[in-house]
């Protein structure tokens, strides 16, 4: 019977490995050989001739000088308010925690035209601080696209930082007191190596996402004249004369950065890791802020959210709705007449359709492969187990942009055998492979919740395979499922590069909605949509959070 179950069980993996094969690694395949490929011979010598051109060359160079300077602007942003927020009295005031999360909430492109519109000649800085003059155009250079793209990821580093330090106990911090060590040597010699390893986790996560992203350097860095690899990806696959083995090329170029951080990630995780956690007893420090400490924290935190919530969510609103952009903000000139047209127009509610529909049906379709996935894997056995978990969490340490650049190749080459490209089906299958990992991660959450007595005992007392996972394992798992479809939903309703590269012809959604009417001079227009896709996505993350402390209160 065991055997039976087994075998089973090995056919099921094979064929889900077969499966997220197709979808996830064969497109990745795809880039390098477009890469390597060139008019159907191996051809080395021209991929590395693509490489090393001097355009290509500095726009490698510009990628990672961006990376490593958002990583340093955003420890510099999230260290001090990690320790804040970890070990002083403000630990106390829990809607920081949530608050803080808002610029991860925030689409980043959404913040980046914020920005633009605050302080650009005639903006509302400008407005509001004439007598600056044209001190606000200055914000038009590297550092202003540091500056926006730390702010969209710091809440990554500060989380990981602060859940580390308040896993610190208070023991040896007093430790170091008794022996003379004063704040700053403290600081330096117990703090800093303690939180060696988590902060190279935070800032790979912030490296990878910042050369990952396409929305911030495609409005702001553009305009500065700044190139990366997701612009010029970008750039090479869609404006003509297209050229798709440059696009293969540098995609190349970029999956191997990322996974080269990977391994040093994991090098130095390893390397500095520190056993905190024990069955005795601890104690977390709560420092009393108390003078200048409390003003000073007290203005780190306010001017944090001011510049990373207030400027550009002020922008956005203001400017959805102004009636006319040459009065400004001027009494009077306010109008809710841009909110009422994208409800009265064609072209807006397709948009909004189509969000919906590919936001639903792919978190939809991410659970239930994620989830037999999950299941699969924790009864599978040997190396296909590990293969198939490890396929499933491949896009997840991959830039999207190489993934659709991937699944454009692929699923252009075999049309003939499957007419699945340039229809909105490619568009719900490249979003089911870039989101997969959100469903397997939380599913897998839950499943390390459940003692596995629970599921024995079902077996024991008779129940069908099926019948204790109907009856006790997915009642179990139906929050991480649940979860895991809210995250897909959020992201997927505002995801911006996937639709701009394989959206049929003349099929708008709302990112690509908001940036057209953008960069068309219907700014207004585009700013209400942005205000209504953030208050959709907020709103989904409020009823999910409702939901589960509904659920967590009955129990």
């Amino acid at each position: 019977m065991k055997t039976d179950i087994d075998l089973k069980n090995n056919t099921v993996m094979w064929a889900l490995l077969i499966f997220l094969g197709f979808l996830i690694i064969c497109p990745v395949i795809t880039v390098f050989a477009r890469a390597v490929i060139i008019d159907g011979r191996l051809d080395l010598y021209q991929a590395w001739s693509i490489i090393s051109d001097s355009e290509n060359i500095r726009t490698i160079i510009n990628s990672l000088i961006l990376g490593v300077s958002v990583v340093l602007c955003s420890t510099v942003i999230a260290a001090p308010t990690a320790y804040l927020l970890a070990r002083t009295s403000l630990m106390e005031h829990r809607w920081l925690d949530i608050v803080f999360m808002v610029p991860f909430m925030t689409p980043p492109y959404i913040a980046s035209m914020g920005w633009i519109l605050f302080m650009q000649k005639r903006g509302l800085f400008q407005q509001l601080f004439p007598f600056t003059g044209s001190f606000s155009e200055g914000f038009f250079s590297f550092f202003g696209l540091v500056l926006v793209m730390s702010l969209h990821v710091f809440p990554f580093m500060m989380t990981i930082l602060k859940n580390a330090m308040l896993n610190i106990p208070a023991s040896l911090e007093e430790s170091g007191a008794v022996f003379g060590a004063d704040f700053k040597m403290r600081l330096a010699k117990i703090f800093a190596p303690l939180l060696t390893g988590n902060y190279a986790i935070g800032a790979l996560l912030v490296f990878v996402k910042t050369l990952s992203e396409y929305g911030t350097p495609y409005t702001l860095g553009r305009r500065i004249g700044f190139y990366v690899f997701t612009t010029d990806i970008h750039r090479y696959s869609t404006t003509s004369p297209i050229d798709f083995g440059r696009s293969a090329s540098l995609s190349s170029v970029l999956i191997c950065i990322c996974m080269g951080m990977w391994f040093l990630q994991n090098y130095i995780t390893d390397k500095n890791s520190y056993k905190l956690i024990s069955g005795k007893g601890s104690r977390s420090v709560e420092r009393d802020l108390k003078g200048a400490g409390r003003i000073f924290a007290t203005i780190w935190i306010g001017l944090v959210l001011i510049i990373a919530i207030g400027v550009p969510y002020f922008s956005i609103i203001s400017t959805s709705l102004i009636n006319l952009r040459g009065y400004g903000l001027a009494p009077g000139n306010f109008t809710f007449a841009h909110y009422a047209e994208l409800f009265s127009t064609e072209k807006s509610l397709s948009a909004i359709r189509n969000s919906i529909f590919l936001a639903v049906s792919s978190a939809t379709i991410c659970s239930v492969i994620g989830t037999a996935v999950v299941l699969t894997v924790r009864k599978g056995r040997g190396p296909v187990k590990k293969l198939l978990e490890g396929v499933s969490l491949l896009p997840e340490m991959l830039p999207g942009i190489v993934l659709i650049i991937g699944i454009m190749l692929f699923w252009n080459a075999i049309y003939k055998v499957l007419p699945l490209y340039n229809t909105i089906g490619i568009m719900v299958l490249a979003y089911v492979v870039l989101y997969l990992p959100y469903t397997v991660q939380y599913v897998t959450s839950a499943f390390t919740q459940i003692n596995d007595n629970l599921i024995q005992a079902g077996r024991i007392f008779g129940g069908t395979p099926s019948y204790v996972f109907r009856k006790v394992t997915f009642p179990m798992i139906s929050k991480g499922i649940v979860a895991g479809w809210m995250m897909i939903f959020i992201i997927a309703f505002r995801e911006l590069v996937t639709a701009s590269l394989i959206a049929p012809p003349n099929t708008l959604v709302v990112s690509t909605y908001i940036n057209r009417e953008f960069e068309q001079g219907s700014v207004s227009l585009g700013m209400a949509m942005a205000v209504l896709c953030v208050l959709i996505t907020t709103t989904t993350l409020l009823i999910m959070n409702a939901a589960s402390d509904r659920k967590k209160g009955s129990l």
